[in-house]
C-alpha cells in the first residue's frame, strides 16, 4: 500500500475544488451551472468528485481495476469518506455502478463496490449492491465520445419497481469523464421510485 500511497503520493494528488457545477460537478468560475448543463442537463440530482484522475491517483486506479491491487480500495475509499465528511451528501444508501456479470466474473470484483464498501464502513450508510443492475454489455466508455457514451450505457441498468421507493441513494463510481453512466444508473434508479440520486466518484477526467 504504500508504494502506491505514501505521504509524497499523496501530497502530488489533485484535489477537484470549488467552485464548480452544481449539476455536473465540472470546475468552473463561479458557482453555478455550467454552460453545458444548462443546454443538456444531466439526469441526476448532482455529481461531486474526490481527485483530478491524474498521475499518481490514475496509476492507483488502473492498478486497482486491472492489476487485482485491491487493497487500494481501503485507502482510497478513506480518501472518499473525507470528502464526504467535508461536503455532505444527502443519501440513505450506498449503491455502488455495477459491472456487467460477464465482466465482473472475468475481473473477479467490482472495483467501485470495493470503494462503496470502505465509504459505508466509514459514513455508516448500508450498502445496497444489488438495489442497481446491469443488464446489458456495453462497449468500454474510454474508446467513446460523449454523445457515443451516453448512447452507449443508455437502458443498461436495471432498478426494480418500488425496489428504491423513497430512497436518496448515493451512487459511487471510480472516475467520472462525462457522467453518461452515472445519469443512466440514475435514470433507472428514480424509475426504480428513488427520491433523489447523487454521485460521489474517486475520480474526475481533466
Amino acid at each position: 500500500m504504500g508504494v502506491w500511497l505514501c505521504d509524497s503520493c499523496r501530497a502530488g494528488l489533485k484535489p477537484v475544488l470549488p467552485p464548480v457545477c452544481s449539476l455536473c460537478g465540472r470546475p468552473t468560475d463561479r458557482p453555478q451551472i455550467c454552460s453545458h448543463c444548462r443546454l443538456a442537463p444531466l439526469q441526476i440530482d448532482g455529481i461531486r468528485s474526490v481527485l483530478y484522475f491524474d498521475g499518481v491517483l490514475r496509476t492507483a486506479i488502473h492498478a486497482l481495476k486491472y492489476r487485482n491491487a485491491q487493497h487500494l480500495a481501503d485507502p482510497l475509499g478513506e480518501m472518499m469518506g473525507d470528502y464526504w465528511r467535508a461536503h455532505h451528501i444527502p443519501a440513505d444508501v450506498i449503491v455502488p455502478v455495477p459491472l456487467h456479470p460477464s465482466r465482473e466474473r472475468a475481473r473477479g470484483y467490482n472495483q467501485s463496490a470495493l470503494l462503496a464498501r470502505r465509504l459505508g464502513e466509514i459514513t455508516g450508510l448500508p450498502i445496497k449492491e444489488n438495489l442497481l443492475a446491469r443488464i446489458r454489455a456495453t462497449a468500454p466508455q474510454v474508446e467513446l465520445g460523449a454523445e457515443a457514451r451516453r448512447e452507449n450505457v443508455r437502458g443498461a441498468f436495471h432498478c426494480a419497481p418500488a425496489s428504491a421507493a423513497g430512497l436518496h441513494v448515493l451512487l459511487v463510481d471510480d472516475v467520472c469523464t462525462t457522467g453518461s453512466t452515472l445519469e443512466a444508473c440514475s435514470q433507472a434508479l428514480r424509475a426504480g421510485g428513488a427520491s433523489s440520486v447523487w454521485a460521489l466518484t474517486l475520480a474526475r477526467a481533466l
